[in-house]
């Protein structure tokens, strides 16, 4: 165990899902102890085995088995970055069908820190639904970056990890308040 703050951070099937581990090291070099929670198709994205010596943690996708115990430490905060549409989506109607969806909808009651920076095509975040379950989840406490924060300002530029790690890193003071 360690004596630092534990950050879930649950990682979605996206582009900036490929690059995780620099924001990992941003966060980790901001105090945090990070626990990776992918959905199952993210899972098949990463590299799960580095992500887990990067954090020391293992990287959680599957549900635990009965009996088995609970590895995952109680959470001061919660990121979900990059989120998907169809999890934020899923989220706000309470479906739990995978173990990061479990996780949301349980911190969610907790009244930790959550902060979700989405990452979905315009077309899909058009959605009449969508703006219903982005509010759903606002109004139960989670905070929205706006949905280009990680888009890089050129093409030719790298995601905005450091501008998410600056902001996580305030949900840190918050959860210590």
């Amino acid at each position: 165990m360690t004596d630092r703050p534990v950050l879930y951070l649950v990682v979605c099937a996206a582009p900036p899902a490929l690059e995780i581990g620099e924001l990992i090291e941003l966060l980790m070099e901001n105090g945090w102890a990070v626990w990776v929670i992918a959905t199952p198709t993210a899972a098949s994205w990463i590299s799960r085995e580095a992500l887990g010596q990067q954090t020391g943690n293992p990287v959680r996708s599957e549900r635990r088995k009965p009996g088995e115990p609970d590895l995952l430490p109680k959470a001061d905060a919660v990121l979900v970055a990059p989120a998907t549409f169809n999890t934020i989506n899923k989220w706000a109607l309470g479906i739990n069908d995978t173990l990061a969806l479990g996780i949301l909808n349980e911190v969610l009651g907790l009244g930790l820190p959550i902060l979700v920076t989405p990452y979905a095509k315009n077309v899909l975040t058009s959605h009449p639904a969508y703006e219903s379950h982005v509010q759903i989840l606002k109004d139960s406490g989670v905070e929205f970056t706006r949905t280009e924060a990680l888009r890089p300002a050129a093409p030719e530029d790298r995601l905005q990890w450091l501008r998410l790690a600056d902001e996580v890193s305030e949900l840190r003071y918050r959860s210590t308040t």
